[in-house]
């Protein structure tokens, strides 16, 4: 006869089982906006955002979470079941690129998150003067965000400055906009202007770049040189003396005791 075996059911199984089938026949999903899927939003600084999570065919009481990047916000117990809202007031640069995520609290699987493209002008400002030694190298720093990037442009006493092959260079990332000048020269004396432009306005920051005359170099090595060899006489002097000082004593105390 046939034996049976039984197969042993973990606790708890059958209620994961129901509540993902669940899921499956009712399509239970969440939305931001009316956007179901992952999208961007495309704002101001400054202004205000409101996001609105809300969630579809659901047959009970669904509670919801909200997270910016990987933190979780705190919400009000009355905006957490079934439709929940958050708002961002005023938007900043901060905001930029920063994603905010809907969350299903009993099943953080089902999500649904919007990016926030937070556009606005170059922020550069101010004026910075430096004194530098000729022959020396200098480098000028423009620090600027913006959003859209913006495009940089250098002047000398506000005409286009010349890049001359070897001597200036120039280097920019999104945020960063630097122009060096290798061995600097009197005609390097000038204001420099770093104008960062976008669509959306420019900032612009003044170098006053000062070019002094070139210090005579202290010759350490002949000085260091002249000093061992003082030295060295000293001591050989000293000694000598020293032994014509142990005559002369020695002499004394002999005509002493007569």
């Amino acid at each position: 006869m046939a034996q049976r075996h039984s197969l042993t059911i973990p606790y708890g199984a059958p209620v994961l089982a129901i509540s993902f089938l669940a899921c499956v026949a009712t399509g239970l999903e969440l939305s931001i906006n009316n956007h179901a899927a992952d999208f961007p939003l495309s704002t101001t600084r400054g202004s205000s955002v409101s996001l609105s999570c809300l969630v579809h065919n659901s047959s009970q009481a669904e509670n919801l979470l909200w997270y910016r990047g990987e933190g979780q916000v705190g919400l009000k117990d009355g905006n957490k079941v079934n439709i929940s809202h958050i708002c961002i007031h005023p938007v900043s640069e901060s905001d930029n690129g920063v994603t905010f995520t809907c969350r299903l609290a009993r099943d953080k699987s089902v999500q649904v998150s919007v990016i926030l493209d937070v556009k606005f002008p170059p922020q550069l400002s101010g004026e910075q003067t430096l004194h530098i030694e000729e022959e020396k190298g200098v480098t000028l720093t423009c620090n600027s965000k913006s959003n859209p990037q913006a495009q940089t442009t250098w002047y000398k006493d506000n005409n286009d400055l010349t890049l001359q092959q070897g001597r200036y260079e120039i280097h920019q990332t999104s945020e960063v906009f630097q122009l060096s000048i290798r061995k600097v020269q009197k005609s390097d004396n000038g204001t420099y202007t770093c104008v960062v432009e976008s669509s959306l306005g420019k900032g612009t920051k003044d170098f006053h770049l000062i070019i002094e005359d070139k210090k005579a170099v202290f010759p350490k090595e002949a000085v260091i040189t002249a000093v061992v060899v003082v030295a060295i006489a000293i001591f050989f002097g000293v000694v000598a003396r020293r032994d014509k000082l142990c005559k002369c004593f020695k002499k004394s105390n002999s005509e002493t005791a007569l």
